[in-house]
């Protein structure tokens, strides 16, 4: 008697541990559900649930992103990009890396969008989607001041030139026949520049133009400009539409109400979107 009242025994417990693990599984199979979920929001709705617009940028590219006397990180980007963050109720916040690690960044969903003058280009257009441009800049050619053999764009055949690897200022100067030697961003093409450790470097206008106004003494000049400006925009993953569109209503308000071109002369002195 006794045994058969032990065996009803660790029946009923059997049974007790089955109807447990049953509910377990109920619960993480609704875990997955609830993760699932907030997987199908757009990035558009993840950002404004967050309260933040996580951005990308070097910030070490004077006057569009860097650091000032304060060591505050500033420029013509950093407030643009601030200015559609609050357009889309959310904060900015910035994340610094290196030009080329840019890419990989947003690649790997490290930020949302990237502000630092990203020219809009057909290869890039193929992998990335783009605001609608945002400024205009043409590209030169800096040589040092001393070098009067380089004054347009077809004599880099065979210079040896300093240029970010990903830049469409590196593409510029691969089709024109230059010796591509890869720095990490602008400041440093312009110290091998101003110490003729290469000879030209391929840059945005206006960054040269601000370079020259806070070091005059440096030892460099424009050679020669092209003809044609460049357009940049906002830099996205492909499949992100809605935030596209959110933030290019957030930059055309910009314009029409006049804070974009407040913040446009605040910088260069002119509209430079067009």
């Amino acid at each position: 008697m006794k045994k058969s009242v032990l065996i009803l025994t660790f029946i009923a417990m059997a049974l007790v541990l089955i109807a447990c693990g049953g509910n377990q599984e109920e619960q993480s199979s609704s875990g997955d559900s609830n993760d699932k979920e907030s997987g199908d929001q757009t990035l558009l709705e993840q950002v404004k649930d967050s309260g933040e617009l996580v951005i990308g940028t070097e910030g070490t590219y004077r006057p569009y992103t860097y650091h000032n006397e304060e060591d505050k990180l500033t420029g013509f980007d950093v407030e643009i990009a601030r200015e559609v963050a609050d357009r889309l109720g959310v904060k900015a916040v910035f994340n610094e890396t290196k030009w080329d690690s840019m890419f990989a960044g947003l690649n790997a969903e490290r930020f949302d969008m990237v502000a630092n003058q990203v020219g809009i280009t057909e290869e890039r257009q193929e992998k990335y989607a783009f605001s609608d441009p945002y400024i205009q800049s043409s590209a030169v050619i800096v040589t040092h001041e001393e070098n009067d053999s380089i004054t347009s764009f077809e004599d880099l055949e065979g210079v040896n030139t300093a240029q970010s690897m990903t830049s469409n200022f590196a593409d510029i100067a691969r089709e024109n026949g230059a010796k591509i030697t890869s720095v990490e961003g602008f400041n440093e093409s312009m110290q091998m520049l101003a110490t003729k450790r290469i000879e030209a470097t391929v840059n945005d206008r206006l960054s040269v133009l601000d370079y020259k106004k806070q070091r005059p003494d440096t030892p460099v000049k424009i050679a020669a400009r092209q003809d044609e400006a460049s357009k940049s925009g906002l830099l996205f993953r492909q499949g992100n539409d809605e935030l596209v569109q959110a933030v290019n209503k957030a930059l055309q308000e910009m314009k029409d109400d006049g804070t974009y071109l407040e913040i446009s002369k605040k910088w260069f002195g002119e509209d430079v979107s067009k």
